[in-house]
């Protein structure tokens, strides 16, 4: 990958920078405002404030625990698909109410999609302007690949679900290119689903460098087991995605591990993964909160097979399913067991070298300094 492009986000922040992935907690009370949003019982006026008291909320929280690299928590969507599925042109959503607000939508594609827009179509320029304006550091902004999205659409347009896919990259590809110009440094793209379809992993990587073609920002590409209700949807090996994500034009390969475990880091390095790995290092489908002794030991393990240089610490994945104040006790946890592996890492590059103390301790008296030969 384009060493200087990524060299212009990471150049901003510390060595083993903390981010997250994405979704942050949505509160009991928000999640009731926003299915009544769904019932007609709350303008979209009232759901826009809502979703940017949220969001400034979720980036204060990222900031005092000391995140690094911070992101809007996902907090105007409602879930990982509909918020895409329902501003892209040839979608159709035949029912938009819904009983909860988390519930996906009934999606449709009768016709191919339009692979040409005036402007990019889903807005999500928008949705980084404001969060960019609400804080002074490195932002992260992810959204759902076109795989994933491609698993929550009835398609009767095409022949083969391919073409779906690729139709979907290149609406993607079109978002990305308006989020550079607003200045996004960091996209991700999200493949939640790709773990339950190993066999589609070459038509997911194919699209993926599809949304990336021509948008000069890092990339960063996310592969989980799912997440939804905090309970995984597959289990396997990220083996799955190799050789085929060797070809993916992104910087950034963002993986679980701390609930899986990380005997998929050697099978990651036998493949010959050459770029930043964003290390799972906390359980989001876990309440109980890990210890910042704990976040550094799989650091420190993750660090016998990958540089610092080319490792990112984050959660498995979003935060969603947990409480907020469990969260925020996370992202602590978090940022202290990464601070004390980056201060064993300085003193290792500070300290002198073992032969040279020696050296020191062993030269002859007659070669000292007058002043110390005297007792001065």
């Amino acid at each position: 990958m384009s060493a200087p492009r990524n060299a212009a986000l990471m150049g901003r922040v510390p060595l083993l920078p903390t981010t997250v992935v994405g979704s942050y907690p949505v509160p009991e009370w928000m999640e009731r405002l926003k299915t009544d949003y769904y019932r007609s019982r709350m303008s979209f006026a009232q759901l826009t404030d809502l979703h940017e008291m949220a969001i400034k909320a979720a980036l204060r929280d990222q900031e005092l625990a000391g995140i690094d690299i911070v992101s809007d928590g996902e907090l105007r969507r409602d879930n990982d698909i509909d918020y895409f599925l329902a501003r892209m042109p040839g979608v159709e959503i035949p029912q938009t109410a819904k009983d909860f607000y988390f519930d996906y939508y009934e999606a449709r594609v009768p016709a191919p999609l339009p692979d040409r827009f005036a402007t990019a179509p889903l807005g999500l320029a928008d949705d980084f302007a404001f969060t960019a304006e609400q804080t002074s550091g490195p932002v992260k902004f992810s959204f759902t690949g076109p795989f994933s999205l491609s698993r929550r659409i009835h398609d009767s347009a095409y022949a083969d679900q391919r073409e779906l896919v690729l139709a979907i990259a290149r609406v993607l590809n079109a978002e990305a290119h308006a989020l550079a110009e607003r200045g996004a440094q960091l996209l991700q793209i999200d493949e939640p689903f790709l773990a339950g379809y190993p066999d589609a992993v070459g038509t997911a990587i194919e699209a993926v460098n599809i949304v990336t073609e021509g948008v000069d920002v890092t990339w960063g590409l996310h592969v989980c087991y799912g997440n939804r209700y905090a309970r995984p949807l597959w289990e396997g090996h990220y083996d799955f995605l190799f050789p085929a994500v060797l070809d993916a034009r992104v910087d950034q390969l963002v993986l679980e591990f701390a609930r899986k475990g990380y005997e998929d880091l050697p099978v990651i390095e036998k493949f010959g993964w050459d770029r930043t790995i964003g290390l799972g290092v906390v359980d989001v489908k876990s309440s109980e909160v890990e210890t910042p002794e704990l976040i550094a030991s799989r650091i420190r393990s993750a660090l016998e097979l990958v540089p610092a240089e080319r490792l990112v610490v984050n959660p498995d994945c979003g935060l969603r399913n947990v409480t907020g104040a469990v969260a925020r006790a996370k992202l602590a946890a978090m940022v202290a067991g990464t601070a004390a592996v980056r201060a064993e890492l300085a003193s290792r590059i500070t300290a002198p070298p073992v032969n040279a103390i020696a050296a020191a301790s062993e030269s002859p008296t007659e070669t000292a300094p007058e002043s110390v030969a005297r007792g001065a």
